[in-house]
């Protein structure tokens, strides 16, 4: 099959044949190039999020590139509703080899402007829904095929958040809940393997959910990073990838940044504009998000 008909990742291929990982929010960005990396190396992938065309787009890329999919229409923040569909899952694939706990969202807000019903609803959804996932998928899976020799392993999907999280704390304090979360996860359910990826600027389709009013400040991102860009879903995809794969096979409750060292950055020691280096980009239907066109 053409390279231009698939994902061109860059791992050996077979990785991760015979084995089944989850995405939860697969329907678009981060999600759904990772789902399409796991496949195109030989994962079968169920596809979790709330809208199931989105879902079913995406099970179709993949089906078209020569990989398999399945689509879960859920909302992760309901318990009875994700212990269902982790059941499912287990029906149809009788196995849950990976959890990639990508689901979350979050609205742009002083925390003096957020009420307690929009603070919840961020919190649900990117600390509460990753746990209750990530509890299904141990308790009934991962938990005895690990006695058994099996074990498997969860990425969680976190974020830039150190530091504070200015203009979005509901998502700061659920993405510091979601680190802490990982480590105790990786102590008590070893030899399941727990750790955490944190992208910084990824040019991904969710930002072109943010308003109008934030499209300058967007724009104007790179300049901020050391390595003088944003970065892209691909490096994002590849992060998590080694954290599942056997190469990662010592390493649990750790965070993988993938951020061009923006955190690092110190106002008093401004750094002097430089070349970016060239980006990594394996998705072979990636777009660059509207805001930048």
């Amino acid at each position: 099959m053409p390279a231009a008909t698939r994902y061109a990742s860059i791992f050996r291929p077979g990785l991760f044949a015979g084995q089944v990982a989850i995405v939860t929010g697969g329907g678009s960005g981060i999600g759904r190039c990772t789902a399409h990396e796991l496949a195109a190396l030989g994962a079968k992938v169920a596809l979790v999020g709330r809208k199931a065309e989105k879902l079913d787009q995406v099970k179709a890329e993949i089906a078209a590139a020569g990989g398999e999919a399945r689509s879960y229409a859920c909302d992760i923040r309901e318990e009875d509703a994700v212990k269902q569909q982790v059941a499912a899952i287990l029906k149809d694939f009788s196995r849950i080899d990976h959890l990639v706990n990508n689901a979350g969202g979050q609205f742009a807000a002083p925390l003096e402007s957020i009420s307690a019903k929009g603070w919840d609803a961020v919190v649900r959804t990117n600390l509460t829904g990753g746990f209750l996932m990530a509890r299904e998928c141990y308790t009934q899976w991962m938990k005895n095929a690990a006695a058994g020799g099996n074990a498997g392993a969860i990425v969680n999907i976190i974020a830039d958040m150190w530091h504070g999280m200015p203009s979005m704390g509901h998502s700061g304090a659920a993405r510091a809940g979601m680190l802490n979360f990982t480590e105790t996860a990786a102590s008590e359910w070893a030899p399941v393997r727990v750790n955490a990826v944190a992208p910084g600027w990824i040019a991904s389709s969710g930002m072109d959910q943010y308003p109008p009013e934030m499209q300058e400040r967007i724009r104007s991102l790179p300049k901020h990073a050391p390595l003088q860009r944003v970065g892209t879903e691909s490096e994002v995809s590849a992060a998590i990838c080694f954290l599942l794969s056997p190469a990662a096979a010592f390493i649990s409750g750790s965070c993988l940044r993938v951020d061009g060292a923006v955190p690092n950055v110190k106002p008093s020691r401004p750094f002097p504009n430089r070349t970016p280096n060239a980006a990594f980009n394996g998705f072979h239907l990636a777009q660059m998000p509207k805001v930048f066109k």
